[in-house]
């Protein structure tokens, strides 16, 4: 079975047996795609707090995330995602719930959202963002969780993974499109999947590209198509991540 399958399989017991949250006041921040719009002249960073993954393991489960959150903050991030599957990333509502108690700038919550409860959860523990994989999602449930987000007042950030994918964000004008250059189901990573769907964006929306960054040299590769990447082992296996940051702002 690979990757994709087994997350969804525990994901949709996850689910199951999660609770309905009351909803709670919603955090306040600043829009991550008005922000991003607002100054065009360099590449915005979205930090991710990472602890594993299920392709590489461990990559740094004893992680301080408030210190993480707060080193990326003080570089300069324009927001940052928190990993919040327990399974597979080791991650959990709490780390984004700590983070975002921390930090003024935009939280992203990263997770397999399958269900309005999740969207509910992520919002209460502090997300302004939350992320909607179009892969693991019927047409008619992506839609149905895109308009419960804008409803509930997050941004929804859509990701996809080839021209097709693109093609259905696309049709929802939704103004945050991902690009993940990793493949879930073997979880192999290039960033040429970032540069061939760059030549076919059709909407106004912001552009990220996900995965695989660690220099300059590949965030230049799509600074073109893209307006921000996201980066996580690349930042979680600095001694000193705010500097890697600077770095990876580059100007467009």
């Amino acid at each position: 079975m690979d990757f994709l399958a087994k997350i969804i399989n525990e994901k949709k017991q996850e689910v199951n047996d999660m609770p309905f949250e009351t909803i709670q006041p919603l955090r306040k921040t600043y829009s991550f795609y008005q922000h991003v719009k607002d100054h065009p002249e360099k590449m915005h960073i979205i930090g991710e707090v990472k602890r594993a993954s299920p392709s590489k393991g461990a990559i740094n489960l004893a992680v301080n995330v408030i210190q993480q959150a707060k080193a990326y903050e003080e570089a300069g991030v324009t927001a940052i995602s928190v990993l919040t599957d327990e399974g597979f990333f080791k991650g959990s509502i709490e780390d984004l719930r700590k983070v975002a108690a921390e930090v003024a700038i935009p939280v992203l919550c990263k997770d397999f959202i399958l269900d309005e409860k999740q969207l509910i959860r992520a919002r209460n523990a502090g997300a302004t963002i939350i992320l909607l994989i179009v892969s693991v999602l019927t047409k008619p449930k992506l839609e149905e969780l895109y308009n419960k987000a804008i409803a509930l007042g997050l941004e929804v950030l859509i990701e996809v993974h080839d021209a097709q994918e693109l093609a259905i964000a696309e049709s929802l004008s939704a103004p945050l499109i991902g690009v993940n250059n990793r493949n879930l189901k073997t979880f192999d990573v290039s960033i040429e999947v970032s540069q061939k769907l760059g030549q076919q964006q059709t909407t106004n929306a912001v552009y990220i590209s996900e995965s695989g960054f660690s220099t300059s040299e590949q965030v230049a590769l799509v600074k073109e198509s893209y307006q921000a990447v996201l980066v996580g082992e690349g930042l979680m296996r600095q001694n000193n991540p705010q500097e890697k940051v600077k770095e990876l702002q580059v100007l467009r």
